[in-house]
């Protein structure tokens, strides 16, 4: 088991289901990322970077994509959802649908993807 196996196997009940049906999304979406941790949370890691977090808070469940301009890009689609520059915010009475946790999945991927291009240009 690893980081994320481990902290959800500390939550129970209906947020537990909500934290592993994100994850679940997520790993759908990017089946090669691996358990990790990424700025000290339990985290989905792709080529070695933050893909996604998902962790409870004493107020609500919070959805990490370790990226201001992916939340950005899908802020339209979350006005029923608080969200800081950094978290989505929500709830397992009040979840992510799953079409945005793929957005949101598929925007990071795409963002690291780009990332690690630029910094290892093609042999010519």
């Amino acid at each position: 088991m690893g980081e994320v196996g481990a902290y959800l196997s500390t939550i129970d009940g209906a947020d537990r289901d909500a934290l592993q049906r994100v994850i679940a999304i997520a790993r759908d979406v990017v089946p090669e990322a691996q358990e990790g941790t990424s700025y000290a949370m339990p985290a989905l890691l792709y080529r070695d970077k933050g893909l996604l977090a998902t962790v409870r808070t004493k107020k609500f469940l919070s959805l990490y994509p370790y990226s201001g301009a992916v939340i950005a890009s899908v802020l339209d689609s979350l006005s029923d959802f608080d969200t800081t520059s950094g978290s989505i915010h929500y709830s397992a009475d009040h979840p992510l649908p799953d079409a945005i946790v793929r957005r949101i999945v598929e925007a990071r991927r795409a963002e690291i993807d780009a990332k690690a291009r630029v910094r290892r240009p093609t042999a010519q």
